[in-house]
């Protein structure tokens, strides 16, 4: 995987979400990038996957693109394709990303099953005693049991040296899910005072929705039309 940094901030805390269970995290990354009005400074290519993007508004929107807010000095990378595969590659490029600007901490936002439709809980993970004191204060609740995949299992599993916290909020179907997604907002706004309120996520949530399955549909579109353009050569 290639890594393009057009800037290289120092120390900042990265935030990434990729495509899961609900799109819970990127919908909340997307939240962000709107709202914190955060500035694109590069992307994660990879040659192993399909040379696909998705045009939305006009613009294109990187499968992996990496953002920036020089405020509360925040890296969020913003993924709309999919890591199955490429999970232990997607680890490394954060973890590089991170080492590149000596990063502070990684978070991890991810949707989880809930049991209770009318209830949507909001739990966290991480090892540093101090960072799980802030998130309790916040409202958060610790994960004792559970397994985590994806990229996210693979942070943990080699972040080393580099500070991984896990923010899970509870979804209840496989459909987009801004009602989590705005846990988890809520979540990050009380930890890290970011200025962000999920309310208006909540009440543009269909919008919302609607706009993140136009931009998956069209990669998925480019990606299938790039897999039969290479039955092509071979037939």
């Amino acid at each position: 995987m290639e890594i393009i940094l057009k800037k290289k901030p120092k120390n900042p805390t990265i935030v990434q979400g990729f495509p899961g269970i609900g799109l819970v995290g990127t919908i909340a990354t997307e939240y962000l990038l709107e709202h914190l009005q955060a500035e694109q400074i590069g992307r994660i290519n990879s040659q192993e996957m399909p040379a696909a993007v998705a045009i939305h508004g006009g613009k294109v929107v990187d499968p992996f693109g990496i953002f920036y807010n020089k405020k509360h000095n925040l890296i969020i990378v913003h993924a709309i394709t999919p890591s199955h595969g490429f999970e232990w590659q997607l680890a490394d490029a954060i973890l590089d990303i991170a080492r590149q600007t000596n990063a502070a901490e990684i978070i991890s936002l991810e949707g989880i099953a809930g049991n209770n439709p009318n209830e949507t809980g909001t739990f966290f993970y991480t090892k540093d005693k101090k960072e799980a004191e802030r998130l309790k204060k916040a409202g958060l609740v610790p994960m004792t049991e559970g397994i985590i995949i994806g990229v996210t299992g693979g942070l943990l599993l080699k972040g080393g040296a580099i500070p991984v916290t896990c923010i899970f909020s509870e979804t209840h179907s496989n459909l987009p899910d801004s009602k989590a997604a705005a846990g988890i907002i809520k979540a990050l706004d009380a930890s890290m005072d970011l200025g962000v309120n999920e309310a208006p996520l909540l009440k543009q949530a269909q919008m919302f929705e609607m706009k993140l399955q136009d931009i998956l549909k069209r990669g998925a579109e480019a990606t299938e039309l790039s897999d039969k353009k290479k039955l092509s050569y071979v037939g």
